[in-house]
């Protein structure tokens, strides 16, 4: 079958997922909201079921239920495997009512790109592919319900099972937006550490002559390590933190937590030299790395699918 009929099912289903595209990202879905995540889930096993494709649910009583779609189930080829998280990290309301808005050609809202707007597109493949005749292997859309804070609310069940779907395929694809003309074919590592800075309490009267200030101390760490970023793909974040008990007394106590990404292993061991020589002075350090993952290089098998993936991007005349 020529490419063309490919792409001209894509163009005639276009003005029907950008409605598709709005509505699912109107439906709020933090991750700790299952009632919204599953409702992501239920709409979009809604447009697969009228389809005719079919629908698997993995339920969870404290995530969002993991979903996989699938096109040709009974086709005897490997799968190919698409997917994306339906959950989000902004709190309900953060965008207004509705959270979705249209401002000439660009649409903003939570999820839009990350990674709602990645979803729809593995739909509109879906049907498209179903529309133009392609009957060759499976076609499986994998739908994440917890990604945001790492699989952690359904204990590595969700994740756990997308992989277990993904088992033997052919090609996987993450649809998760990065930028227009780009393909993301390395995954950075990831470390977390916590640091625990411990003072000397004292009531505020005294702090002139008493006490030692844990928050302040952590203050003037997180300056330094919000430092250790650089062009050659070292990111670091210090997203949460603790400490004291109430504002008229010295806080002895205040823990916080740093996130850093890196994409070369000696750039791993720089960063752990660099976050322990800053908490050498009055700060515990604990390294998280059991919860973090290791840099994913591309693979011969996996530079195939890149040049599938440039020569369909040169039919339609998009430059990677």
């Amino acid at each position: 079958m020529s490419h063309e009929k490919y792409f001209e099912a894509i163009d005639s289903l276009y003005e029907k997922y950008l409605r598709v595209w709005e509505a699912f990202c109107n439906i709020e879905s933090p991750t700790d909201y299952k009632a919204g995540v599953d409702a992501c889930g239920e709409y979009m096993i809604n447009i697969a079921r009228e389809l005719g494709f079919e629908v698997e649910v993995c339920r969870q009583e404290v995530s969002g239920d993991a979903v996989c779609i699938t096109l040709n189930p009974d086709a005897q080829g490997a799968p190919i495997c698409v997917s994306g998280h339906m959950d989000t990290v902004h709190p309900v309301g953060s965008f207004g009512s509705p959270a979705v808005r249209v401002e000439g050609d660009k649409m903003y809202g939570p999820g839009v790109t990350d990674c709602k707007g990645g979803i729809v597109a593995g739909m509109l493949a879906l049907e498209a592919l179903q529309k133009a005749g392609y009957k060759k292997r499976p076609v499986r859309l994998l739908l994440q319900a917890d990604e945001e804070n790492g699989s952690k609310r359904s204990n590595k069940a969700t994740i756990k099972y997308i992989c277990e779907r993904a088992q033997g395929a052919e090609a996987f694809l993450n649809l998760e937006g990065h930028g227009a003309g780009t393909t993301c074919i390395q995954r950075k590592g990831i470390i977390t550490f916590r640091l625990t800075v411990t003072g000397v309490a004292a009531h505020s009267c005294n702090v002139a002559n008493e006490g030692s200030n844990a928050i302040a101390d952590a203050a003037y760490k997180i300056i330094e390590i919000e430092k250790i970023k650089d062009d050659a793909g070292v990111t670091c974040n210090c997203g949460v933190i603790s400490g004291g008990t109430v504002v008229n007394s010295v806080p002895d106590h205040c823990e916080f937590m740093v996130n850093v990404r890196y994409a070369t292993s000696e750039q791993l061991e720089w960063i752990k030299a660099k976050i322990n020589e800053i908490a050498a002075t009055e700060a515990s350090l604990q390294d998280l790395t059991p919860q973090s993952r290791e840099i994913k290089a591309m693979q011969i098998a996996e530079k195939r699918l890149i040049r599938a993936i440039e020569a369909g991007a040169r039919y339609v005349d998009v430059e990677l």
